[in-house]
């Protein structure tokens, strides 16, 4: 054992730690059937990221569960990688070229995407180097990427598995289309926003009429490719209508009047216009009704040919022009405000567009099925459990998943078709193939062109369970791997993407393995500022993690965060604080230091925890003993229920208080007693183990000094639970008798500004014998702790003078003599403050135990608790009473 330094230096020891974990590979985890897996696979992070604080938050929750499950004897692996990121990552390259004045077109797909692949390699592993500082325990050895060889290759034998399923189809459908990247998007990419937007309402003239038929719309410019006018049948206004034409305004085409049960009489007249190419229900009622489709949008959304005189106006420049012509031509009624919620895209917040494209679809109805089954019958849990329903409730109205992209980063369709023979309606000349055909097997022309859409990012990293694993197999070694890792424990990640990935990867787990990818979910809040609003840099609410690392060091930051962060329920951070978690690494430094600085290892046995075992043991001892282990117990059940902020609030509890203010306090009168030596290193060695996965960094560097042939913290054992050391009456009379009074004791002495050094007595009344007994037994820890010359105890609860003060404890009326100083209205106030909170804390009691609901319902001790508690508050209401009354 030797000495800490005087002061904690964070920047002195962090990557001094982490580099010897990685140089002796305390990451990595292989195949070993002595020992239970136990596996996390990262929600990769894109290849363009920055971490942020959702990072540190999700990557800190999974580190601990590493770190604890590591500790506790299992072969644990964390599987580490990144993600392309298809359109994101196109756009930072594409930004780039736009500074030389050039277009991705410009360079064309070939240069294009060796430039994407340059800067991949000179930013794209910034994220990995940041997830290291945060301390990162990923066997980063395994490391993989979306878009690596082997990992391709699984994504392409997935897309032609599902082909030869018949799970994959092409088709022309309405998707949502983001005009600023120019490709489509899933429904889960294009998120709803509520704006406060128009109702316009125009009128379409009946043909040979005078009449005219008002519909309502929000986006006036898509009239142009109207090809009918729809109302309900049961619509009484209407029903001499219906099979008539209108004229279409500025187009003088002729449409049809259509009844359809979709149409909502409530909404705006109860006549809609129909555009089956640019709106997604109106697409459905065109099919019903056999209507023309047509187009009116160039994919950057301006008007194309089909838009008449508006071609090549932008969407918006339209709508604007359109009122102004239906004004002139007396066509316009009235516009109105509306709330309308409308999809933007995911990546560049553009509004997106319903339009009418040939794009590639998966089949979810098939796939769903086994992944609604085995959530709900357990087999995959959501934490918080609330979780389930909102996944349960997607997945059985899931529909089906658009996964071309018209971008150039990404996988590229394993689609070709014959340039002689390509017939789409007959399938007739397309070829789905891993490798580049020779030729057409229909016709055996060689002239073949491979679809230049790529797949959706999620297409492939609803894989990353297995497919990080070698699957679908080039090494039998690989095999064995997945075999043995596979499925994986836990899934870490941020309620957002439960659909976008996580329902995903269970329906791909079950189709490729036939298994569940993951046993438990476990869904993190969000990390937002102190006002409640999200952390974004748009906003400039962010908090850089790197700098509060910089400033406050790795453990701080990961310790502040996670006893901050209640089991999925979002985080309020302000940079302050941090201070919680600096403060609390100063202190582990500092008793730390103490206790090296003390300790005589010729005096400490070689087995400390089988002589202590042995020992008869002093009260405080004792006492700290079964504190460290039932907490220890409650540290345990919490982690396994991934309560972590209880945990850390757990071991910050234990440490702070009960051994820092405490016991450390009682243990220096005799510190060099055999038995406190021992307490003494058998708890600083074992409450490091249990700190560790919380703050990795600290912990090395004091277990070094504690057990320096001992070999890495990380290698060493979680401590065993002793059940036999816990003594729960022992706790409760240190607590309520020494641990309260002292509190209370300290109070008076601070409140009547009695320095520290000055030498006080006191006169206690306890009404209970027993109690009495008890905290006469503990009288000289009570001196110590609260700097105590004498305790006299009276059989009466009278004041003992007219300069004394008074505190009230649940069983003890504690009273001082401060002499002439005495504040007699001060202490009036005090006493009468005290008896109004008790008053509306009885009244909170009373109301719960007259609920018939709680008491039928809640367990019988927690009911008898309250009980207790009530009469406990009673008594203590009672006491303050006679003390008010002796102010008087």
């Amino acid at each position: 054992m030797s000495e800490l330094a005087t002061k904690y230096s964070f920047k002195d020891i962090e990557e001094k730690w982490y580099q010897q974990w990685e140089q002796n590979k305390f990451f990595h985890a292989q195949v070993n059937t002595d020992k239970k897996p136990y596996v996390i696979v990262i929600p990769p992070p894109n290849v363009t990221g920055i971490l942020h604080m959702g990072h540190a938050l999700n990557n800190t929750i999974q580190d601990i569960l590493i770190r604890y499950k590591k500790m506790n004897g299992n072969e644990s692996l964390w599987m580490p990688g990144t993600d392309h990121a298809g359109i994101a990552t196109q756009n930072v390259v594409e930004r780039k070229l736009a500074k030389e004045n050039l277009t991705r077109q410009d360079v064309g797909r070939e240069k294009f995407l060796k430039r994407v692949w340059e800067w991949k390699q000179e930013y794209g592993s910034t994220i990995i180097r940041q997830l290291k500082s945060l301390g990162c325990a990923c066997d980063w050895d395994r490391t993989r990427f979306t878009m690596d060889e082997g990992y391709s290759d699984a994504v392409l034998e997935v897309f032609v598995q599902l082909y030869k399923k018949d799970r994959i189809y092409r088709g022309n459908y309405i998707i949502n289309w983001c005009p600023r990247c120019q490709t489509a998007l899933s429904d889960e990419e294009a998120p709803h926003k509520d704006l406060n937007g128009s109702l316009y309402y125009m009128k379409y003239p009946i043909k040979d009429s005078e009449e005219y038929v008002v519909v309502a719309t929000t986006r006036p410019e898509t009239m142009l490719g109207d090809t009918a006018v729809a109302v309900n049948p049961k619509d009484e206004r209407y029903k001499h209508l219906i099979g008539q034409t209108v004229i279409l305004p500025l187009m003088d085409r002729e449409i049809p009047i259509i009844s359809d049960d979709f149409v909502d009489p409530e909404f705006g007249t109860g006549a809609v216009k129909v555009t089956p190419a640019h709106d997604p229900n109106d697409y459905q009622m065109g099919k019903r009704h056999d209507l023309e489709f047509i187009n009116v949008m160039h994919p950057d959304a301006s008007m194309n040919e089909n838009a008449g005189e508006y071609a090549g106006q932008d969407r918006f420049q339209a709508r604007k022009e359109i009122i102004e012509d239906l004004t002139r031509r007396e066509l316009f009624l009235k516009v109105e405000s509306h709330n309308n919620a409308v999809g933007h895209c995911y990546r560049c917040h553009s509004v997106v567009e319903p339009y009418l494209s040939k794009q590639w679809f998966v089949k979810m109805k098939p796939l769903s099925l086994p992944a609604i089954e085995a959530v709900k019958d357990g087999r995959i849990k959501f934490h918080p459990q609330r979780w389930t329903k909102v996944y349960l409730n997607w997945m059985e109205n899931i529909q089906d998943w658009c996964i071309s992209r018209q971008i150039w980063w990404g996988h590229r369709l394993p689609v070709y078709y014959c340039a002689d023979c390509h017939d789409e309606e007959d399938k007739k000349g397309i070829v789905v193939s891993k490798q580049r055909p020779n030729k057409c097997p229909d016709c055996g022309g060689t002239k073949l062109v491979q679809d230049e859409d790529v797949l959706d990012t999620w297409f492939s990293s609803w894989l990353w369970p297995f497919a990080t694993f070698g699957w679908p197999f080039s090494q039998d070694q690989k095999q064995e791997e997945l075999k043995y890792f596979y499925p994986t424990d836990v899934l870490v990640t941020a309620p957002e993407i439960i659909f976008f990935w996580v329902a995903r990867m269970i329906m791909s787990g079950f189709e490729f393995m036939g298994d569940i990818p993951f046993k438990d979910v476990y869904i993190h809040g969000t990390v937002r500022d102190e006002t409640g609003r999200k952390m974004s840099k748009s906003l400039g609410n962010s908090i850089d993690p790197l700098e509060i690392i910089e400033e406050f060091g790795t453990d701080a930051l990961r310790f502040s965060i996670i006893s901050l962060t209640s089991v999925g329920q979002d985080v309020y951070l302000s940079k302050d604080k941090f201070e919680a978690g600096r403060n609390f690494a100063n202190k582990i430094w500092n008793a730390s230091r103490f206790i090296l600085m003390n300790l005589d290892k010729d005096k400490i046995a070689d087995d400390v925890d089988e002589y202590l075992k042995g020992e008869k043991l002093d009260l405080a001892e004792a006492w700290i003993l079964s504190c460290f282990y039932s907490s220890l117990k409650d540290i345990n059940k919490a982690l396994s229920r991934y309560r972590l902020n209880e945990a850390a609030n757990l071991i910050y509890e234990f440490f702070w208080h009960q051994f820092c203010d405490y016991y450390i306090e009682l243990a220096k009168l005799n510190i060099k007693e055999k038995n406190i030596q021992c307490v003494l290193y058998s708890i600083l060695e074992k409450i490091l183990r249990v700190v560790h996965p919380f703050m990795p960094f600290i912990t090395e560097e004091i277990w070094y000094k504690v057990n320096p042939d001992a070999g890495s913290i990380m290698q060493q054992s979680w401590p065993d639970l002793r059940e036999e050391l816990i003594d729960g009456s022992l706790e409760k009379d240190m607590k309520e008798l020494v641990i309260d009074s002292t509190v209370e004791t300290r109070k008076l002495r601070s409140e009547n500004n009695i320095k520290p050094k000055e030498k006080k007595s006191i006169s206690v009344f306890v009404e209970d014998a027993n109690k009495k007994a008890a905290l006469q037994k503990y009288e000289e820890y009570l001196k110590i702790l609260a700097k105590i010359e004498d305790i006299e105890f009276r059989d009466k609860n009278e004041s003992p003078g007219l300069t004394f003060v008074s505190a009230v404890t649940s069983h003890a009326v504690i009273s001082m003599d401060v002499g002439e100083q005495i504040d007699k209205e001060g202490e009036l106030k005090k006493v009468e403050q005290q008896i109004s909170e008790l008053v509306d804390h009885i009244s909170r009691k009373d109301k719960l135990l007259a609920n018939e609901n709680y008491v039928k319902n809640a367990p019988a001790q927690v009911v008898e608790k309250e009980k207790n508690s009530r009469d406990e508050l009673q008594k203590k209401m009672e006491e303050l009473k006679k003390i008010k009354d002796a102010c008087l």
